[in-house]
């Protein structure tokens, strides 16, 4: 494994971001959490014209040919820039498609990863992020198979008060709905798709937390009192030295999950497990320090630290807690 990001993926992080800087700035993101809608097209456009959907597939199915390291690396800007929509739901269904037995299913490849049809997840909560604008819903089959559930008549959507307001969420049910099968029960596919969806919420995370942190360092070098940079003061910067030391060793632990789902290591599930639980605590204790550390103005529904900090809260909860995520790791090594 490298130590370091090859340029490939350098410029991959590099494209994620200027696209992002263009479309999704912090007036977008205001006037998008001030709204009614849970879904942003503009910016959803920008990022599926970069390829992100087909980004995990192979080249013979009209992907990119790379892994889920590379996607992590795309989910750590999504989650710095705070940037709406279901893009690890995109990306995970695109692989789940792909690799599906059933041909008809494999038919919506191409919309799938184009953005063209919008995919969320609708596993393990009925809470649905983004559900309005989703054309389908990767849920499972009440028997431990996963499938694709066509928005329509069947489907009862009922927007609720979010944490999260850059990817707001509705419960939703399923009565009699247009179903296409991904993989029976008892797939091993479902159980390595379902690690792949922890490591990109991983690193979802370790982007918001890497944000966060730089957002205050920057802060404490500009904001004075008493004639200096709050940043000389001893308290501040032993704060956001720890702020530092969490997140820099997590980003280790977020890299080295995608390397092993992408190796098929033996450790990969517990890796996965482990790089879900921890950047879950990580993001959302970043968070609480980087408003701590700007003070006042922290507080602010104008500066919008606060969407970060609400971002980490559904991200430590999402598809299990760290609690459950740190059972199921200890389980895997045997303790």
């Amino acid at each position: 494994m490298r130590f370091h990001l090859t340029p490939e993926q350098v410029a991959i992080q590099d494209a994620v971001r200027g696209t992002l800087a263009e479309c999704w700035g912090m007036d977008q993101l205001h006037r998008f959490a001030d709204g009614d809608e849970d879904f942003d097209p503009a910016s959803w456009q920008a990022l599926m014209a970069l390829g992100i959907g087909a980004l995990a597939l192979p080249e013979d199915q009209g992907g990119a040919g790379l892994g889920l390291l590379d996607a992590a690396l795309v989910c750590e800007v999504v989650g710095a820039a705070c940037a709406p929509g279901p893009v690890i739901a995109q990306i995970v269904a695109a692989m789940a498609v792909a690799a599906s037995p059933y041909p008809a299913t494999r038919d919506l490849l191409g919309a799938i990863a184009s953005g063209e049809k919008v995919v969320t997840f609708a596993l393990g909560s009925d809470l649905v992020q983004c559900a309005r604008a989703a054309d389908l819903f990767l849920a499972d089959d009440g028997a431990g198979g996963w499938q694709l559930i066509e928005a329509g008549d069947g489907v009862a959507i009922e927007s609720q008060p979010s944490t999260d307001r850059s990817r707001p969420v509705s419960r939703v049910s399923f009565g009699t709905v247009e179903a296409h099968p991904l993989f029976a029960p008892g797939d091993p596919l479902i159980e390595r798709l379902t690690q792949a969806a922890l490591v990109l919420i991983a690193a979802d995370s370790l982007g918001g937390a890497q944000h966060c942190t730089q957002l205050s360092v920057d802060y404490a070098k500009t904001r004075e009192q008493f004639g200096q940079p709050i940043g000389r003061f001893q308290g501040l910067k032993h704060q956001l030295a720890q702020m530092a030391l969490e997140v820099e060793p997590a980003r280790a632990l977020v890299w080295y999950a995608g390397y092993a789902w992408d190796a098929a290591l033996d450790d990969a599930p517990r890796a996965a497990a482990q790089a879900k639980a921890h950047l879950g605590e990580v993001y959302t204790r970043t968070t609480r320090a980087a408003v701590a550390a700007h003070g006042g103005i922290g507080y602010t529904w104008e500066y919008g630290l606060n969407y970060w900090f609400r971002r980490s809260v559904l991200n430590r909860a999402w598809l299990g807690s760290p609690a459950q995520h740190r059972a199921r790791a200890a389980e895997l090594a045997g303790w």
